[in-house]
């Protein structure tokens, strides 16, 4: 009994604490609340808890009703006032029955030309929203990234160093890690936050050399902002120009397209449309940028790239490869290199595609079919690293669709992932493909067992012990 006792009494100094900090900023005085409690009979136990909320609410309904009178309001709360109230919040908004007043402060918008909230109220709630300690709507978080960019800054470094930290996260599990960020949710709400956060994976791209894991995450993060934004502009709140400022339009309209979309049949056409742009600007010197600033564009939709490789691949082996698909190719694996570099990795895919697809069709296949169709025998200058991880994925693919590369899949695999970079890569590529399987609702079933048991295998081998993601 004695035990509850001191408990109840500690409860009480504690809402009195909280109490004392919001009833400084309103327009009450504690002591006045205790003495009328007092005469009613109450004990500090029952009144302070529902005190406590009823003041909580109180504010809330002020502020919105701050907001929506403004100037005419005789009640208008003070800009200092305000500000003083987001302060002393700061050590209490992960307490359940503070979100409400929190939501209601990130939601304020008053006439003041300056931000009336402090910065340690927008640091201390974006804080709490990445270690899951408050749970807010995603129109409050909306309005704490508009309203403080170094919250919306830390929270994609957050998603960053997530995304670092494990070289072999599933995509589904990056998937979930965008999800929750809520990121690619509010960037389809407002292009500024989607700038902010693409200008971010830009800057991340270059000072990584194209790490495969921010790859991946921009990728997945385009595919989740695309979803979003068909949800959320069925009215097209605001134009695609406003999204990609300095990209051409019609390119960008092209991109959004889902393959699943077009049909099969069409695919060809619109590769072929979307090599003819790009090429456009990057060596007939457009008018949108430089041939990085094209890439990035292009790699936000990466599904497109292998679909090309399939679609060569997949070819009769009497037809020549078609020129604009060996250009996206060889663009896309090395956008700084310059006219005769791509030539050159045109010249060496169209050779290995040439002996591929002679192989695609026959039924007994043996590694060192694929060793010599891939050239690695042959004399001459060795490929630059670029062009040597195209000729890989294209062998990839080859053991997944051609009906002979089934039976070899493994020694061939076992003979490519020399090292560790090249094993990462060979199990990127695979949980690459089955996600875009997944999107694209190919039913491949030889081939999606195949990449699934090879990718469990390939795991397992690196990362012994460990369960799969």
């Amino acid at each position: 009994m004695a035990a509850v006792t001191v408990c109840s009494d500690f409860g009480a100094k504690e809402n009195k604490r909280l109490l004392s900090h919001i009833v400084s900023t309103s327009r009450f005085d504690i002591k006045e609340v205790g003495l009328f409690n007092q005469v009613l009979g109450y004990a500090p136990t029952d009144y302070y808890p529902g005190l406590l909320k009823n003041m909580v609410l109180s504010l809330v309904s002020e502020l919105r009703e701050n907001h929506l009178n403004g100037f005419s309001s005789q009640r208008r709360m003070s800009p200092e006032r305000v500000r003083s109230l987001s302060r002393i919040c700061v050590p209490l908004l992960t307490l359940p029955d503070f979100e409400p007043l929190v939501e209601a402060l990130l939601t304020y918008h008053g006439h003041e030309p300056q931000e009336v909230l402090c910065p340690e109220f927008f640091d201390a709630v974006n804080e709490a929203f990445l270690l899951k300690k408050i749970s807010l709507p995603t129109s409050a978080i909306l309005c704490l990234w508009l309203r403080h960019l170094p919250s919306l800054e830390n929270t994609m470094l957050h998603l960053l160093e997530k995304l670092i930290s494990s070289e072999r996260n599933s995509l589904r599990r990056i998937k979930c890690f965008m999800k929750d960020s809520l990121l690619p949710e509010a960037a389809a709400c407002h292009p500024a936050i989607f700038r902010v956060v693409d200008e971010i994976f830009r800057s991340a791209l270059l000072e990584t050399d194209g790490a495969p894991e921010v790859l991946a995450g921009l990728q997945v993060f385009t595919r989740c902002f695309v979803e979003a934004l068909e949800k959320e502009n069925k009215q097209l709140k605001f134009a695609l120009k406003t999204y990609f400022p300095y990209a051409s339009p019609a390119l960008v309209m092209v991109l959004l397209q889902h393959p699943k979309d077009i049909p099969q049949g069409l695919w060809h056409q619109s590769l072929k449309h979307i090599s003819e742009m790009l090429k456009e600007i990057v060596e007939d010197h457009g008018s949108y940028g430089g041939p990085f600033e094209s890439w990035f564009l292009f790699v936000h939709f990466g599904g497109w790239a292998d679909i090309t490789a399939e679609q060569l691949l997949m070819s009769e082996a009497e037809a020549e490869p078609p020129e604009a698909l060996l250009w996206l190719l060889a663009f896309s694996c090395s956008p700084g290199a310059g006219h005769q570099q791509r030539a050159r990795t045109m010249v060496e895919v169209k050779t290995v595609l040439g002996c591929l697809t002679k192989l695609f069709r026959s039924p007994a296949l043996s590694a060192r079919d694929l060793q010599a169709a891939a050239g690695e025998n042959l004399g001459g200058d060795p490929r630059p690293p670029a062009c040597q991880q195209l000729v890989r994925r294209l062998l990839l693919h080859f053991l997944l669709w051609a009906p002979g590369g089934h039976t070899i899949a493994r020694e061939v695999i076992t003979l490519m992932a020399q090292t560790d970079a090249i094993m990462n890569e060979i199990i990127g590529f695979l949980d690459y493909t089955l996600y875009r399987w997944d999107h694209l609702c190919v039913e491949a079933h030889r081939s999606r067992k195949l990449a699934r048991e090879l990718l469990t295998e390939l795991r397992e081998q690196a990362l012994p012990g460990q369960v799969n993601q």
